[in-house]
């Protein structure tokens, strides 16, 4: 009999949720804010046959505290609570993540990837959790978000990166993935010069390379990826404590999704999963139970010219 690893603790049982539903939803919408727990939404969603190419999962970090928006930032509207990072334990924070993960497995289709953004702090935990809940060979990829900040005090090598965990649906389906390149190496560039190279085989091995005529896309995009956080000062910052720069959200929807697929943001925050994807021509549903992300995220969308929808997670 094959051995598994799983994750236990004291008095653990498999994330179960009672059934919710969605009050009006209009399912041509390009963009839909959904008021409610994301794991209930989720599974309202599924039950309704609504099938994500994408599902964008990026929960509390297990900081154990509360995070407010910024004060300085007038778009935020003074200092207000955002969302809480406490938890009695790291058992009841891996449940609720479980519960998260069992709602966007649901609602994937076959083809559709889960994208799990987390950091050093509990992410290992949280891949044994994805392995559980999305089953052997669905485990893609782990991104590496690398950036610069400002350096903290501390007697320890400074953190300057974010995890995002890629699961996929369907293992045995083709997944949805269009690849993109980063420039090359000047090490490359010097050696080959910018065209595309391409490999000569003798007897079944690489013998040698040559470059050709036509010029190279750069090289595959790898799985350490240098973006910059948004300044304090940049036009971009919404005053949300945990925002994520645009230009990440644009990568993964870009990479991931086909032009006129649904993206599904199940903790949405300021709604830049929801801006990236209509700025890609990509349908998307953000939920969230914070007032101040519902308030933030309408207005970021409403300012960038897109069509809002609503709707809530009803009992």
């Amino acid at each position: 009999m094959e051995r598994r690893v799983s994750l236990t603790w004291p008095g653990r049982a498999r994330a179960t949720r009672p059934p919710r539903s969605l009050g009006a939803l209009d399912r041509t919408a390009p963009l839909t804010l959904v008021r409610g727990d994301g794991a209930d939404a989720m599974g309202a969603l599924a039950a309704r046959g609504v099938r994500a190419a994408l599902v964008y999962l990026d929960p509390p970090f297990f900081t154990g505290r509360v995070h407010r928006t910024n004060a300085r930032d007038r778009r935020a509207s003074g200092a207000r609570d955002a969302f809480s990072d406490e938890w009695r334990d790291l058992p009841e924070y891996l449940e609720q993540i479980e519960s998260l993960l069992v709602g966007a497995r649901s609602v994937l289709a076959p083809e559709g990837s889960l994208v799990l953004h987390t950091d050093p702090r509990a992410g290992h935990y949280l891949r044994v959790l994805g392995d559980e809940v999305f089953g052997d060979g669905a485990f893609a990829s782990e991104i590496v978000w690398r950036y610069r900040r400002w350096p903290a005090k501390t007697r320890n090598f400074q953190r300057l990166h974010d995890l995002l965990l890629r699961f996929v649906r369907d293992p045995s389906a083709t997944p949805r993935f269009h690849q993109r390149h980063e420039p090359l190496a000047a090490s490359t560039l010097r050696h080959w010069g910018a065209g595309k190279q391409q490999a000569l085989f003798a007897d079944g091995r690489r013998a040698r390379s040559s470059t050709t005529e036509e010029p190279s896309p750069g090289a595959p995009l790898g799985d350490v990826w240098e973006i910059s956080i948004i300044a304090p000062s940049g036009r971009e910052r919404t005053g949300y404590p945990t925002q994520k720069p645009l230009a990440l959200l644009e990568r993964l929807v870009d990479t991931l999704t086909d032009p006129g697929d649904l993206v599904v943001d199940a903790t949405m925050g300021s709604g830049t999963t929801l801006l990236a994807a209509w700025r890609l021509g990509r349908r998307a549903i953000g939920v969230d139970t914070s007032d101040v992300a519902h308030e933030l995220a309408a207005r970021r969308l409403a300012g960038a010219g897109a069509p809002i929808a609503t709707a809530e997670v009803q009992a």
